[in-house]
């Protein structure tokens, strides 16, 4: 299927400091068109994760992605007074995308009325889960913030990080409060996708730390755990990352198959690189 990419596309943003830009990227034919906003990892932008957006628009979806104030592009550094707050900065970006829909359809030629905004998922690698995953329901232990989108039907996490406390290192529990997340009222329906080669640097615990949400989560029904898989998860962040450690086409085409069918609702068989649990 043909598609269509816009970059960047701008939205207001009061009170943010920078207004919020976007890609979109979108079927050329169709309608009624479900929706999916993606949200990068630490200093990605809006340019990655190609292997992913391109697969999914490929199918019938249009993808939004914000590019949030931690990236790169951007130069909000650790004195700007919008730095602590990052975190929550990062999922008033994905309910701006949800708000300015209408913004969105005008910027991109030939895609007005064609979005369907009863099919709306969220999905996000890393930090960008953790971000996504408040719109599903997840909450951070010790504040009274609920972040939950009734607009949001469907998630897919990759490479979550777990529960915090002593599971956290030192630096990590000192620099990144909101990794304290509650996963008990994560309750919209979600895909986990982890690699059981991903060892964080922010906590002690094994690759096994990135499935514990599967555990704690009742909205969370299936668990991909990717065989040989680090953080990057063979490849996802883009075609020529620097970053990919773990260099897998295999390994990206069982994510780009397995998240596709998980938000169309079909049930497939991960095979021989994976597998694939639910509840």
């Amino acid at each position: 299927m043909s598609v269509i990419s816009v970059r960047p596309v701008t939205l207001p943003s009061p009170g943010r400091g920078d207004d919020l830009q976007v890609r979109v990227t979108a079927p050329l034919a169709g309608d009624h068109l479900p929706v999916i906003v993606f949200s990068h990892g630490f200093s990605q932008s809006m340019d990655g994760y190609a292997p992913l957006t391109d697969f999914w628009s490929e199918h019938g979806f249009a993808v939004i992605q914000p590019t949030h104030l931690d990236s790169r592009a951007l130069t909000v550094a650790p004195g700007d007074p919008r730095y602590p707050d990052i975190w929550r900065h990062r999922v008033d970006d994905l309910v701006r995308v949800l708000d300015h829909l209408d913004v969105v359809e005008a910027a991109v030629p030939g895609l007005a009325g064609r979005l369907d905004r009863d099919r709306i998922a969220v999905a996000g690698h890393s930090w960008g889960a953790q971000s996504v995953s408040m719109l599903l329901g997840a909450r951070v232990e010790g504040l009274d913030e609920d972040r939950t989108d009734p607009r949001v039907k469907a998630g897919v996490l990759l490479a979550l990080t777990g529960t915090g406390g002593a599971k956290l290192t030192p630096f990590a529990a000192e620099h990144f409060p909101f990794m304290n997340p509650d996963f008990s009222r994560l309750t919209t329906p979600a895909l986990l996708v982890a690699g059981d080669k991903d060892q964080s640097m922010l906590s002690p615990v094994g690759p096994e730390w990135f499935t514990e949400a599967y555990a704690l989560s009742p909205g969370i029904r299936t668990l991909l755990t990717v065989h040989g898989a680090e953080h990057s998860l063979g490849g996802i962040n883009g075609y020529l990352s620097t970053e990919t450690t773990d260099e897998s086409p295999e390994r990206v085409a069982l994510i780009q198959r397995v998240t596709t069918a998980f938000l169309r609702g079909e049930t497939m068989t991960a095979g021989s690189l994976g597998r694939l649990d639910t509840k």
